[in-house]
């Protein structure tokens, strides 16, 4: 749903006191999960009156952000290490706060970012208190990826799925640069096998660029972890802990090429939409190529790669080759 919409439905059942005590808020990036946890906050804890300007008028008092809402009952944690792991310290930071005495109708509100960060050993820490939490306790996991996590967390909230996205093109603007080139290129020859090859090299760049800095980040946090751990555990614990990032990192490089593929899908969207009269586009600044692009084809052609960009991001998930998936899928596309 709409952030407008979430925000209406929270802010009727807090007036009927019907507001959960931990809700999941989950949505891609860029549809307003920290802004809505903002909002809450500072519905369930209204600001002070601001009392009247030099003409008697209220004065308006604007909503915080989420950061800036950090105090004395209220804390925010979000991954901090370079493999953007919630580690069970910053947990325990979290909880402090919740086990204090609060003021008359003053609610202890902890927030996570990037739950889906939490690992086995820090949810594990945390879910005593999402089972039994304080009185006037709110609880507000955000997360583009929920079934990541625990089902034994994800079972003690009430899921808000947000829908609208924005900010898809900042999130890739130190990284689409060599796609880019290539995609004004195919706007000033239209469909082209050569560069489509091209399109698809470039992809793999990015995507290798974003594993190998993964990679590092990774090892560097297992060592961490060996150093800290090595007197009070058993090697299997690291064992079992290098495992797990395996995996962890296996996942962070398919939501890049799946998000990178997002990328993609909207360029060649824009296309369509602005050789249907739209003007609204998702890439602002690819908004020139993509409308030269769209030009050179008929509508039904653009569908026609458009629809070929969707099976190609469907591929992935079947036996079938990466390598051949891409090629294809390119070569469909855009030669």
């Amino acid at each position: 749903m709409p952030v407008v919409e979430a925000r209406r439905m929270l802010e009727s059942a807090h007036d009927r006191g019907r507001l959960a005590h931990a809700l999941l808020i989950c949505g891609p990036e860029g549809s307003g999960k920290e802004e809505l946890a903002a909002s809450l906050i500072q519905m369930v804890n209204p600001p002070a009156d601001q009392g009247a300007d030099l003409w008697g008028d209220p004065v308006e008092v604007k909503e915080k952000a989420l950061d800036e809402l950090v105090g004395e009952f209220v804390r925010v944690i979000r991954p901090l290490s370079k493999s953007r792991r919630i580690k069970v310290e910053q947990i325990r930071e979290l909880e402090k706060p919740l086990y204090l005495s609060a003021p008359e109708g003053t609610w202890k509100v902890g927030v996570i970012v990037d739950a889906d960060r939490m690992w086995d050993e820090s949810a594990n820490a945390f879910l005593k208190t999402l089972e039994e939490p304080p009185k006037d306790t709110l609880l507000l996991l955000l997360t583009s990826q929920p079934e990541r996590l625990l089902p034994t967390i994800h079972s003690r909230c009430v899921e808000l799925s947000l829908t609208e996205r924005k900010g898809i093109e900042e999130r890739w603007l130190e990284r689409s640069g060599a796609l880019e080139k290539i995609l004004r290129e195919l706007s000033q020859t239209g469909p082209n096998l050569w560069l489509a090859l091209g399109l698809k090299g470039a992809f793999e760049e990015v995507l290798a660029s974003i594993k190998g800095d993964l990679e590092k980040s990774y090892a560097q946090d297992l060592k961490e972890d060996a150093a800290h751990y090595k007197q009070a555990s058993e090697g299997k614990w690291l064992e079992e802990q290098e495992e797990i990032m395996k995996a962890a990192l296996a996942g962070e490089v398919l939501g890049a090429r799946a998000a990178l593929m997002e990328w993609l899908q909207a360029w060649l969207g824009d296309a369509l939409r602005q050789r249907a009269g739209i003007s609204r586009v998702q890439l602002p600044r690819q908004q020139e190529s993509s409308r030269a692009f769209g030009q050179q084809l008929e509508t039904g052609e653009l569908l026609q790669r458009c629809d070929a960009l969707r099976r190609m991001a469907l591929n992935f998930e079947t036996n079938a080759q990466d390598a051949l998936v891409l090629e294809c899928g390119f070569m469909e596309a855009f030669g």
